[in-house]
Parts: C-alpha cells; sequence; structure tokens
C-alpha cells in the first residue's frame, strides 16, 4: 500500500500538485498539499488541497460545486511534485475560467487566451 509519508515534502511539509483534466489533458491549476491531503485525496477520490494562506484543508469545488474527481495520481521521479489527473465539474480557476493558465506571453507582451464562464 502507498504511504504519502514516503513523497518528499518542502520544509513546511508540503509539494505543488499540478490538476490535469482526464479528458483533455488540458493543465488546470497548481496548488499544494500535505501527508494528509494525499492520503485524503486518495481515499475520498475527491482532491483535497492544504490552502497555504488559510493554513487549512481545501476540498476543491466543496463550496464553489466546482469539484475534482480524482481519476489517477502520479508523482515525478524525485517524488516531489504530484500530477492529479481529475474529472472537473465546471470552471478549476477562481477566475470562472476552465484553467489558471490562461494568459498567454509567448510573444512579450501578456495575451488572455479564455474568458471567464458565465
Amino acid at each position: 500500500m502507498f504511504d504519502p509519508q514516503t513523497l518528499k515534502y518542502d520544509a513546511k511539509g508540503l509539494l505543488p500538485v499540478i490538476a490535469q483534466c482526464a479528458e483533455t489533458h488540458e493543465v488546470l491549476m497548481l496548488a499544494w498539499m500535505n501527508a494528509e491531503a494525499v492520503a485524503e485525496t486518495l481515499r475520498s477520490r475527491s482532491v483535497t488541497y492544504w490552502s497555504r494562506s488559510q493554513q487549512s484543508f481545501w476540498v476543491k469545488g466543496e463550496t464553489s460545486g466546482h469539484r475534482q474527481t480524482l481519476v489517477d495520481l502520479r508523482y515525478d521521479c524525485d517524488e516531489d511534485c504530484l500530477l492529479a489527473i481529475v474529472m472537473q465539474e465546471g470552471p478549476a480557476c477562481h477566475t470562472n475560467r476552465r484553467s489558471c493558465f490562461y494568459t498567454s506571453v509567448i510573444m512579450g507582451d501578456p495575451r488572455e487566451l479564455s474568458h471567464p464562464i458565465k
């Protein structure tokens, strides 16, 4: 059985988590988990993050209804970053966009790639 404690957390006991849509493979957001959040996510299949600003657990979509249901959880070769492959209900971003990665700077000037979902 996988033990979340075996992952390599930073000095604050956290590691970054990239959420990716299981259907489109789009990168949705980046957030943070501690070992307890990893364990709860695996147990419940409801993606549970650690809020660095609130210093508390945060189940994605608990208040907004924009839930993330875990399909697969992977860790990288250094065991210090997670990829949560999820089924996303509604927008993932707090700006009401599908993805938090909606600004491009490829040509030097920031350009919005998507607008809030109405």
